[in-house]
C-alpha cells in the first residue's frame, strides 16, 4: 500500500504510521483494538467505494454514527476520498440532522447500525439524497431502505469486495477538511468549514506545546459533532498514539478506565471534572498516569483546576480556549498551583495566550483597539482562522473583517489582558452562551419555542445550574411546550425550566428587559 500524501492532508499521519508501525494500535474501542494498518486499509477501501458511487469527485461526505468503528474509520474514509467529513449525531432531532444533510449537500453518507433506524426519516424529502454506505449492513437493510425511497445503498458485502485505493486522494491547504454546524442565532445551525491548512496549523502548534509520542494514549470524551474531538483523533493519529474511545458511563466515572488503558492525555469540558469534584471523586493522587490534563469548551473554575491537579499530580493542567471558527483552540494557559489562584478572575482560570502565528486584537464596539489592559472583544487572525461561514456571505461579513492585510474573526468574547500577557475571559458581548461545553445561541432556542407555539420567548443562561431557563408568553401548557421543543433541538439546548407569564417586562426603550427576567428567575430559585 502506497502512502504518498499531499503535505496538508489531515489524515496523512494514519497512512504514515500504517507503513512505519502497522501493528501499533490506532483505536481502542471497548474490547476491540484497531491497528494503524487495519484503520488505513479499511478507510482506503471505503474511500474507493465513495469514489465509485460519486463519480470520482466527492466534495462532502457525512458520517452518521456515534462512538463506533464506523464513526472513526468513516471519518478517515471521507478524508481519503478527497472530501470534507461532516459529522452527524443520531442523538440530535431528526429534523435538525436532515437540515444539516441538505445544507451540506452531501455526496455520500456513511452510517453505523445504531443510526440506521433514523436514516430513512433523515433522508425523507431530500431532492438529491446522498449515496449511503452501511459498512455493517446487509441485503435486508438495503431492501428496507429502498422501500423507503433511499437509493444507492452499499452494504458490508459491497464494501468487502472493493479494492482499496493505493493512496489517498490529495488535498490542498485551502481545501475543507471538515464542515461542522454550530448553534445559530437565526434558528438554524451555522456551518463552519475548516481547511486542511487550518487544522495543520493547530496540530503543529499543539505538538510544539505537548510533544506527543507513540507511547501516548488519548481519552476520547467528545462527540464528533463537537470540534474538540478533532484534537483527540488527529493529534493522536498524527504522532502514532492511541485513541481510547470512552462511553458516557466511563467519562463520568473514568478512574478504572484510565488506569486499565494507561491513558496519558485527558481532554474534556470542565463540567466533567466539576461533576467528579462535587461527588468527592477527585481524591489526591487518584490519576497518577496522566501527563497532560486539558480542558476546553467553557470556563474552568479555580476549584476544579485545584482538585484535578491534586488528583493527577504528575500531569500539567491546561485551560484551552477557542471557537470552532479558530480551529479547536487558539489560546492556552498552564495551571501553576502556586501562582495561578491569584491570577483567576471571577474564580475562573485565565485562558492564556494565543498559539504562535496567531495575532490577537482586543477591540471596542467600533472595532478600534482598546487601551492596554482594557476590556474588549477578542478578535484573532492567523492560519487557524476559518475562511468564513458555509454559504452565508452576510454572516461572514458580520463576523470576519480585514485589517492590515489580515482576516480577523470576531469571537464575541470579552477579555482583558493581565500584566503578564495572559487573557482572562469576562463573558459574552451577545447572547451566545455555553452549556456542558456546547456553544448555544439563546436566539436559536427562542426561535424553537416560538415555532413550538408560544407568542414570545426569552431564554436566560443559569450558570449555577449549567442550564437554560425559558420565559414565555402566549402559552398555556409549559410542559407541552418543552416537549415540542425537545423534538426540535438537541437535549443540551432544551430549557431546563419553562415559565409562563402574561406579558414580558420591557425597559425604557420598549425592549424586553432581560435583566428584570434574570432577577425574577433568581427570586424563584431562592424560594425553592
Amino acid at each position: 500500500m502506497s502512502v504518498d500524501m499531499a503535505y496538508h492532508h489531515l489524515g496523512a499521519g494514519v497512512l504514515d504510521h500504517a507503513r512505519s508501525r502497522p501493528d501499533g494500535i490506532a483505536l481502542a474501542l471497548g474490547k476491540r483494538d484497531v491497528t494503524y494498518a487495519e484503520a488505513a486499509g479499511t478507510a482506503l477501501t471505503w474511500a474507493a467505494r465513495i469514489l465509485d458511487v460519486t463519480g470520482g469527485s466527492p466534495r462532502r461526505v457525512g458520517v452518521f454514527a456515534h462512538r463506533s468503528e464506523t464513526s472513526y474509520l468513516g471519518t478517515l474514509a471521507a478524508l481519503f476520498s478527497g472530501a470534507a467529513f461532516v459529522p452527524l449525531n443520531r442523538r440530535f432531532p431528526v429534523k435538525r440532522t436532515r437540515s444539516m444533510v441538505e445544507r451540506a449537500g452531501l455526496d455520500a453518507l456513511i452510517v453505523d447500525q445504531g443510526s440506521l433506524p433514523q436514516l430513512a426519516e433523515v433522508l425523507k424529502g431530500i431532492g438529491r439524497p446522498p449515496a449511503v454506505l452501511l459498512p455493517h449492513g446487509d441485503a435486508g437493510d438495503r431492501e428496507q431502505l429502498a422501500a423507503a425511497g433511499v437509493p444507492a445503498v452499499l452494504t458490508a458485502a459491497d464494501l468487502a469486495g472493493a479494492r482499496p485505493l493505493a493512496t489517498a486522494v490529495q488535498a490542498g491547504e485551502h481545501d475543507p477538511a471538515y464542515l461542522l454546524f454550530t448553534s445559530g442565532s437565526t434558528g438554524a445551525p451555522k456551518g463552519v468549514p475548516v481547511t486542511h491548512g487550518n487544522a495543520r496549523s493547530f496540530l503543529a502548534a499543539a505538538q510544539a506545546r505537548y510533544g506527543i509520542t507513540p507511547e501516548d494514549r488519548f481519552s476520547q470524551t467528545f462527540d464528533q459533532t463537537f470540534d474538540l474531538s478533532v484534537f483527540d483523533l488527529f493529534m493522536a493519529w498524527e504522532h502514532g498514539a492511541r485513541v481510547c474511545a470512552m462511553d458516557s458511563i466511563e467519562i463520568l466515572a473514568p478512574f478504572r478506565y484510565l488506569e486499565r488503558n494507561e491513558v496519558t492525555v485527558w481532554f474534556s469540558v470542565p463540567s466533567v471534572a466539576a461533576v467528579l469534584r462535587k461527588r468527592g471523586s477527585l481524591t489526591p493522587g487518584r490519576m497518577p498516569g496522566l501527563r497532560w490534563s486539558l480542558f476546553c469548551g467553557e470556563a474552568l473554575p479555580r476549584a476544579t483546576a485545584e482538585a484535578w491537579q491534586a488528583a493527577a499530580p504528575a500531569s500539567a493542567v491546561e485551560n484551552l480556549y477557542g471557537p470552532t471558527e479558530l480551529t479547536i483552540a487558539c489560546t492556552a494557559y498552564r495551571w501553576d498551583p502556586q501562582t495561578s489562584p491569584a491570577a483567576c478572575v471571577h474564580d475562573n482560570v485565565p485562558i492564556g495566550r494565543p498559539f504562535p502565528g496567531l495575532a490577537p486584537l482586543v477591540v471596542d464596539g467600533s472595532l478600534e483597539p482598546v487601551a492596554e489592559g482594557g476590556t474588549g472583544e477578542l478578535c484573532v487572525a492567523g492560519p487557524q482562522t476559518a475562511p468564513g461561514y458555509w454559504q452565508d456571505p452576510g454572516l461572514t461579513a458580520e463576523r470576519f473583517f480585514e485589517r492590515d492585510g489580515r482576516t480577523y474573526y470576531r469571537t464575541g468574547d470579552l477579555v482583558r489582558a493581565q500584566d503578564g500577557g495572559d487573557y482572562v475571559y469576562l463573558g459574552r458581548n451577545d447572547q451566545q452562551v455555553k452549556v456542558g461545553g456546547y456553544r448555544i445561541e439563546l436566539g436559536e432556542i427562542e426561535a424553537a419555542l416560538r415555532r413550538a407555539g408560544c407568542a414570545e420567548a426569552v431564554c436566560v443562561h443559569r450558570p449555577a445550574e449549567d442550564a437554560i431557563a425559558a420565559v414565555v408568553s402566549g402559552a398555556d401548557d409549559p410542559e407541552a411546550l418543552a416537549d415540542a421543543v425537545a423534538a426540535l433541538l438537541p437535549a443540551y439546548m432544551v430549557p431546563k425550566s419553562v415559565h409562563v407569564v402574561d406579558e414580558m417586562p420591557v425597559n425604557g426603550n420598549g425592549k424586553v428587559d432581560r435583566n428584570a427576567l434574570r432577577s425574577w428567575l433568581d427570586t424563584l430559585a431562592a424560594a425553592v
